[in-house]
């Protein structure tokens, strides 16, 4: 990124239609079919632990992180992160995972999942969960569930189906 000047930032709530159109643009409408997106129906990604990436004025990527439960331990499902696709393979997929795995951290948080490609994720940390520990609604790519421990070891003897924390429910 040495050529841009990137900024990010935790996303505020004016950035709700922009993202959404960002998601609209690079993933399309059959997002809405995914597992991850079933958990997000019923609970809000936690603002302050989603982030947006931005040149100057510019909306160029954000991440989002949504309070999780797997089995009765507290979670974050990170996702999704899009960049635009003029601006990837800068950098900026990867800042925004940085600042969002960084601030997570600081705030206690201990384990952070995702469904996504373990070449790229595991750059940050992540690694495959392994089979049978654990379960998503509807249909998911368990090759492609990963998992990152903020803290050592907490991921050890955690299980069960991932759910929203409905602690956080709208």
């Amino acid at each position: 990124m040495s050529d841009l000047s990137l900024t990010i930032l935790p996303e505020t709530v004016g950035d709700a239609q922009p993202i959404e159109r960002l998601h609209e643009r690079t993933f399309g409408p059959g997002r809405f079919v995914l597992s991850a997106y079933r958990l997000r129906e019923h609970v809000d990604h936690v603002l302050e632990l989603s982030f947006t990436a931005r040149i100057g004025t510019l909306l160029v990527g954000s991440v989002r992180q949504l309070p999780v439960c797997i089995g009765d331990t507290k979670a974050l499902l990170l996702g999704p992160l899009t960049v635009e696709p003029p601006f990837r393979g800068r950098g900026v997929g990867r800042a925004l995972l940085d600042r969002a795995l960084g601030d997570a951290k600081a705030k206690g948080h201990r384990l952070v999942l995702l469904v996504g490609d373990e070449a790229y994720y595991s750059r940050v940390g992540f690694k495959a969960v392994p089979k049978g520990r654990a379960t998503m609604p509807g249909p998911v790519d368990y090759g492609r569930l990963l998992v990152a421990e903020l803290a050592d070891g907490a991921f050890t003897d955690v299980s069960g189906a991932i759910r929203p924390d409905w602690s956080m429910a709208r």
